[in-house]
């Protein structure tokens, strides 16, 4: 239930690669047992549950979507993970956090929001705290940072952020202390995602008929082509919000 990028330096697979993308996300926040992590845009909890199974943590996750709390709550059943079904600008949180983390998140929010996804994320975090940022990006201005399709039948008022964006966006609120662009990746991700996708189509076209199967493999196709081409990018983007003492070693 990985919607996002996988890490292929050592994988051979989908699932080896998502895993390892979970993990390369726990390393880069420098997880230690019994921190706390907001996960913004937490989707069906994969993360969370990775990273309380495996990292000893406590996880909060934000999400609009009933579905994915359902589906969420059972998969992390037992463990230190809960939910919180709202929008993320309307969070009542009463605690701040040691860590915060928001993966495939950032490009849904809008240009208009970028700034107030930063200021979110500075309210609830530590002052000694990291801030984890997994998002893909485009190259520059002349590069669209969507296209009237994809709004039409894919992201409605999608849009990728420019490598500046990540670090004008944060000016005053946060250091950066590593940025790591592993794009190409993608493409391996979305070549495997449609491989699933034309296997499972049999079970799937009675309920989405083959409109919706055109649809999404114009999506697929397009995507892997923008990402083979490395017209689109896929950025990890490490913050702190001081500076970390002694500099921040990333971990690839």
């Amino acid at each position: 239930m990985q919607y996002s990028c996988g890490y292929w330096k050592d994988a051979k697979d989908l699932n080896s690669a998502q895993l390892a993308k979970l993990d390369l996300i726990a390393q880069k926040l420098k997880l230690q047992p019994g921190m706390t992590v907001l996960d913004l845009g937490c989707g069906f909890g994969g993360l969370a549950k990775y990273l309380a199974e495996n990292y000893g943590v406590s996880v909060v996750g934000c999400t609009i979507s009933k579905e994915q709390v359902k589906l969420g709550e059972k998969l992390c059943e037992g463990l230190p993970v809960k939910f919180l079904l709202c929008d993320y600008q309307k969070m009542k949180l009463d605690t701040k956090f040691d860590r915060v983390v928001s993966v495939g998140f950032m490009e849904h929010v809008g240009l208009h929001n970028y700034r107030t996804l930063y200021t979110i994320a500075d309210h609830a975090l530590k002052q000694d705290g990291l801030f984890v940022l997994h998002t893909m990006g485009r190259n520059s201005t002349s590069s669209a940072g969507t296209c009237k399709w994809s709004h039409e039948y894919i992201f409605p008022n999608g849009w990728l952020p420019k490598l500046e964006d990540l670090i004008i966006k944060a000016e005053d609120l946060f250091v950066v202390e590593d940025v790591h662009n592993f794009g190409a990746d993608y493409h391996l991700t979305l070549v495997e995602w449609q491989k699933n996708f034309v296997k499972a189509w049999p079970q799937l076209r009675a309920a989405y008929g083959e409109r919706f199967y055109r649809i999404w493999m114009i999506y697929l196709y397009g995507a892997q082509a923008l990402l083979k081409s490395r017209t689109i990018q896929l950025y990890h983007v490490v913050y702190s919000k001081n500076g970390i003492l002694g500099g921040y070693r990333a971990p690839r």
